[in-house]
């Protein structure tokens, strides 16, 4: 049926999951959005299957990015063992050490072949991957995290506002986007972290900084990656985009009220880190790919160009809304 969203449930295999998982959807929000939940009981009771947890599709209507955003890119090292492992519109890093490695973001649900295949092309094992964080909880980035946590066994580490959604596959109802936000494979072993905690895998350390706004839960990564004596700073910096579904006013929500202070706060953690390589999750929005191929990827000035502009991208929502 044309424009008609099928979402076919099945539990993820053991030892990953208990026997039992119970997920209460927001019927009303699925309809809303033209989608129709087909709950597979056969599938149900296929727990021990090796099959993937969960197929979702979105159509052109659904997602009309989709199919551009989903277009192939072959993988790439960013800089030392920092590798680029994600689709043309979409970023997902590989941060690899042969001891455990760090996947960030997963893309949309079509994503996570291609991204499976990319850290596979660069002579990698998926299997190798031990821990996922996201940038933010939405289904363009977190969309692929099951699939790739059942490929690949590794755990999932969120802020406390995004592990319920990436816990649930559903947006939380303070998401600016809530009533257009599309649902995603639900994933388990989701722990929450802290503002400034860093993380460890092997040899690998990553910070999360939190910078909400776009999502209450939005998360910024850094680490350090270093090609010999030369290391630098990078940051993974979460969308930062004043973007909402119809009815949504930033000036005056109750469902996230504070979100305005929340962008505020982002904006400054942006420009107070060490930030020698910028990373966006979708690239188009630091013209990562541009820059990839200027070679001028190291650009200690980049975070705050970007802050700037999501600062009077915002100046200029506010302004539209007080204005109307």
């Amino acid at each position: 049926m044309a424009g008609e969203f099928q979402l076919f449930f099945a539990t993820l295999p053991s030892p990953f999951v208990s026997n039992t998982l119970s997920f209460e959807w927001d019927m009303s929000r699925l309809k809303s959005l033209g989608l129709l939940l087909s709950v597979s009981l056969p599938a149900v009771a296929a727990a021990q299957s090796t099959e993937p947890s969960q197929a979702f599709s979105y159509s052109a209507t659904q997602c009309p990015s989709c199919e551009e955003w989903n277009a192939p890119q072959a993988p790439f090292k960013i800089f030392g063992n920092t590798w680029y492992v994600g689709t043309r519109g979409l970023s997902a890093i590989l941060i690899h050490d042969p001891r455990g490695s760090i996947l960030i973001d997963g893309g949309i649900p079509a994503s996570a072949p291609g991204i499976i295949a990319n850290i596979r092309a660069l002579g990698f094992l998926v299997e190798d991957v031990r821990l996922i964080v996201n940038s933010h909880a939405h289904s363009d980035h977190a969309g692929g995290i099951a699939e790739l946590q059942r490929a690949s066994g590794a755990d999932i580490a969120a802020s406390p506002s995004s592990a319920p959604v990436i816990r649930s596959g559903q947006a939380s109802r303070d998401d600016p986007q809530f009533a257009v936000a599309l649902p995603f494979a639900p994933s388990v072993r989701v722990r929450t972290i802290a503002d400034g905690e860093t993380v460890h895998v092997g040899s690998l350390a990553i910070t999360a900084h939190f910078t909400p706004g776009h999502t209450a839960g939005g998360t910024t990564w850094s680490w350090r990656s270093c090609e010999g004596s030369v290391c630098e700073d990078l940051v993974y910096a979460d969308s930062q985009t004043p973007v909402s579904a119809d009815g949504f006013f930033f000036t005056h929500s109750k469902e996230y009220p504070n979100v305005l202070a929340d962008f505020e706060r982002g904006f400054t953690t942006l420009e107070s880190l060490k930030c020698d390589v910028l990373i966006t999750p979708h690239p188009g929005a630091s013209n990562f790919f541009e820059r990839v191929s200027a070679h001028t990827l190291v650009d200690s000035g980049a975070c705050k160009r970007y802050a700037a502009k999501a600062r009077a991208a915002l100046a200029a929502r506010v302004a539209k809304e007080k204005s109307s």
